[in-house]
């Protein structure tokens, strides 16, 4: 159903004359005529009788009258959903308790006024297709992994290095320590059930390792964060890191120990990826706010895999 006919329908029973309704819609009254022609014959029903006094709706007329304003209604709410600047800001923070949403949970507060949706998205290449396809409109991500360059068409902008804790149980060898250098992690094992093959993450740890010679373990399903601090707590011989913002809450039975990391300072670099083309307003306004609001940068004394030190 052409929804022009249906809007001059409506246009036309509103003002009770066709020369009326032409003149609100800035066509003639002989488009009119043919709008609501075209409309009865897709009904197959008489919609207006013409009396001395203009136009008036016959019962079928009255009985299509509601649903036509409900067509026009539903048409508006479907444009507007993706209208530029009237739809939310659609974000993706990969999990919920990590730095990139506590970036955005800063952001809301500061610009209470922008909609946003927020996503947890778990691959890079999925983030990307998002992005590229106008599902999502930004992304926090980990840049420039070797063989994995952005496709053309997709910015990035780094807005947090972000500091690596060493998060052990009480009875940890390490537990006492106000701070351990990487050489002192040397031959401890750290325990890491979330790392999985082919991620950002994935490959960040692989160069750690690689430069430091750590142990980091991958083994073992990934129950999520509730099962690893309960494993942490009560194992002895592991350890495991975790993102100086990452926010989670243990039983204060777990005694655990979140410790710097220092001689270097490991820091993940976390950044913002969207499509150069969105013309979102909320995407300038977030990319201002992350680019001002940030927390405080760490020591020069830091590191981080040489593909992401640019």
């Amino acid at each position: 159903m052409d929804l022009d006919t249906v809007r001059t329908f409506v246009a036309a029973a509103d003002a009770g004359q066709f020369q009326e309704a032409a003149v609100e819609l800035a066509v003639t009254q002989q488009a009119v005529s043919k709008r609501i022609a075209m409309l009865e014959r897709t009904l197959g029903v008489r919609l207006f009788t013409r009396t001395a006094r203009g136009a008036e709706l016959t019962i079928d007329g009255q009985a299509f009258l509601p649903h036509a304003r409900e067509l026009l209604r539903v048409a508006e709410r479907a444009v507007a959903s993706v209208r530029t600047g009237r739809r939310p800001l659609r974000v993706d923070v990969i999990a919920s308790r990590v730095a990139a949403s506590g970036l955005m949970r800063g952001f809301h507060r500061a610009h209470p006024d922008v909609e946003l949706d927020v996503l947890m998205l778990f691959d890079m290449e999925g983030a990307v297709a998002a992005i590229r396809s106008g599902a999502i409109d930004a992304s926090f991500r980990a840049v420039g992994v070797p063989g994995r360059p952005l496709p053309e068409g997709i910015a990035s902008a780094r807005v947090l290095d972000e500091p690596l804790q060493l998060l052990t149980g009480p009875a940890h060898a390490l537990a006492g320590a106000r701070s351990v250098t990487l050489a002192q992690l040397v031959g401890h094992r750290i325990w890491m059930p979330g790392l999985v093959p082919g991620t950002e993450w994935t490959a960040y740890y692989d160069d750690l390792v690689a430069e430091f010679g750590l142990t980091i373990e991958a083994t073992g399903p990934n129950f999520g964060s509730d099962a690893l601090l309960d494993t942490i707590a009560d194992t002895p011989a592991l350890a495991t890191f975790m993102g100086e913002q990452t926010r989670l809450v243990w039983p204060v039975g777990h005694g655990l120990r979140r410790i710097p990391v220092t001689d270097p300072t490991p820091v993940y670099p976390h950044s913002l990826i969207w499509r150069r083309d969105n013309p979102h307003p909320a995407l300038a306004t977030l990319r201002d706010y992350l680019g001002s609001a940030q927390p405080g940068e760490p020591g020069s004394d830091t590191w981080k895999p040489a593909w992401a030190r640019r």
